[in-house]
Parts: C-alpha cells; structure tokens; sequence
C-alpha cells in the first residue's frame, strides 16, 4: 500500500457538517484510525468560496449545498455526490423589530437566504406562495443573499425592521434568538420534512484514484451520524470545540425536537433531489437548467458504509 492521501474538505461552520466535526474528533482523539487517508478540514467563510475552491482542485472534498453542486455539475465540473451530510436542521427566524406574527406580515419585507441555488431558496419561496405571496424584484418579498455567518450581523444592525427575517442553517439562528434580535418562527422541517440540504461531493479525479479513502471516510461519516443522535451531550462539547461557539449555542441547536436535525439517514435520494431541481428551474429560475441524477449521484459508498 502506497502513502495515505491527505484530503482537504471544505465546510462552513454550520451544524449541518455536524459529522465532519466529529469524525475528525475521533481521529484525533485516536477512538478511530484511518488507513487510507488523512483529513484536513479547512472551515470556509461562505458558499462561493467552498464553489471555487473545488473547481480550482484547493479541496478534494466539499461539504455544500445541494442545488450548488448539481450546479456546477451541470456547469461542467467532474464531480460526484457520495452522501448526504444530514437532513432538515434548517430555521426560519424573524427579526424581532419587523413585527411578524404570521407569514402574510412578510409582504414588503427582505428575507435573507443564505445562497440562491438552495434548498432555504425553495423552502421560503415555497412556504410565501403557498400563502398568495409573490417574490422577486418589485413583488411582495425581496429575496437577499448574505453568507450564513454573516446574518447575525445583518439583523443587529436593521433598526427599522425592513428584513422580515432570514431562513438558514444553525447555528446562525439560535445565535440571533438567544442574543435577543431574533424569534423563532418555523424550522425547515416544518416547510418539508426531512429534506435534504447540505451534501457532501468528491471530485471525480480522487474517486477514481483513491477510492478506498472514500470509503473510509464515509463509513465513518455515516457512524458519526449515528453518534451524533446517541450521544447530545458529547456533541455539544465536540460541535462547539469545531465551530468555534459557545457550549450554550450548541446546546440550543441540538436540544429538544430531535428531528430538527436528522444525521442517522445519510442515503440520497433521488426522487428528493428530482424534486429541488425542478422546483430551483420551473418556480424561480435558480438553476440554469436540470441534471442527469443517475450521473450525479453515486450511491455505491452509502451502501457500503450502510446508510439509511
């Protein structure tokens, strides 16, 4: 056997790579050993930043949306998606000055996203439609992209109340309601339950060269996932070490409803991505146009690491 490959995986600080965080934990804390690879998690600031690392080859791995990789598969890059990196774990929070009871109160308001080619983008769209509530430029709701990190800061300093809120991953949600600034109106899971998000892809040229070190990694991602829904308190202390919070934080995201964020089913499904590309192409023009999924998706490192 050859020398182990290093793999650079690129993430943000959001729960949603919650199982990332954990598996470099037992790595590090030697309650796991890897033969084929080594890790090396390189936390990035937003979306497009994760997007061009991986089209330039400065990560091998990426934790990211959904509808943003079926993108850039569709722009060309050879790219695969091996296993989903949670379901749900997404909320939808108000800005406590905008004065929002109910979802027909959105009407003349901005609401955040945190990218436009995700599945917040369809949820929120799809929760103010079904409530005769139109978006886009000069409708009802004004859709504004701010990276996920970056919305605390951007509720703090509305004093008139002009955004209506914001939906995004954790813990960008429980930070803003526990500071005071935020309330909570609806978890993702509400909108469509158990949905997908965040996916994890691997450049094609590392699965076909190292495809036993991606088969390690997501067997253990997908233990870790199982670890997480056993073990809340352990991952607490493991998240907030990660992601660089506070222990409160991260026991507000991973405390009460137990399917706020599902990481023990990591199989994709097609059927659930068939459904966010048409709705991202047919309902708001996110993405450019739909994808071959069977081309897309390889399914053959879930089942060998037995996901759900």
């Amino acid at each position: 056997m050859g020398n182990k490959v290093n793999l650079k995986i690129g993430h943000l600080r959001i729960t949603d790579h919650l199982i990332l965080g954990v598996t470099q934990h037992k790595l590090k804390t030697g309650q796991e050993s890897f033969q084929y690879c080594d890790i090396d998690p390189i936390a990035m600031t937003g979306w497009n930043s994760i997007g061009e690392a991986l089209t330039n080859g400065e990560i091998d791995v990426a934790f990211m949306l959904a509808p943003y990789a079926m993108e850039m598969f569709h722009s060309g890059l050879k790219i695969k998606l091996a296993l989903l990196s949670h379901k749900s774990g997404s909320i939808i929070v108000t800005n406590a000055r905008a004065n929002i009871e109910k979802i027909e109160d959105f009407k003349g308001k901005t609401v955040l996203i945190p990218y436009h080619l995700s599945i917040h983008h369809m949820l929120f769209d799809k929760m103010l439609n079904d409530h005769g509530l139109k978006t886009g430029v000069d409708k009802d709701v004004v859709f504004e992209v701010v990276a996920p990190s970056q919305i605390p800061d951007a509720i703090e300093w509305d004093e008139d109340g002009d955004i209506g809120g914001y939906i995004v991953a954790e813990p960008w949600g429980t930070k803003v309601i526990q500071a005071g600034y935020g309330k909570l109106f609806a978890l993702s899971k509400d909108i469509w339950n158990k949905h997908p998000c965040c996916v994890m892809v691997v450049s094609e040229a590392i699965l076909g060269k190292y495809p036993d070190a991606i088969n390690e990694l997501v067997k253990s991602l997908v233990h870790s996932g199982n670890f997480v829904h056993e073990n809340i308190p352990d991952t607490i202390k493991i998240g907030a070490d990660f992601f660089s919070l506070e222990e409160e934080v991260m026991k507000g995201v991973l405390s009460g409803d137990t399917d706020k964020l599902v990481t023990n089913e990591l199989m994709p499904n097609l059927e659930d991505f068939e459904k966010i590309q048409t709705y991202l192409t047919e309902n708001i023009s996110a993405m450019s146009g739909k994808i071959d999924l069977e081309k897309f998706v390889d399914l053959s490192f879930a089942k060998n690491a037995k996901a759900k």
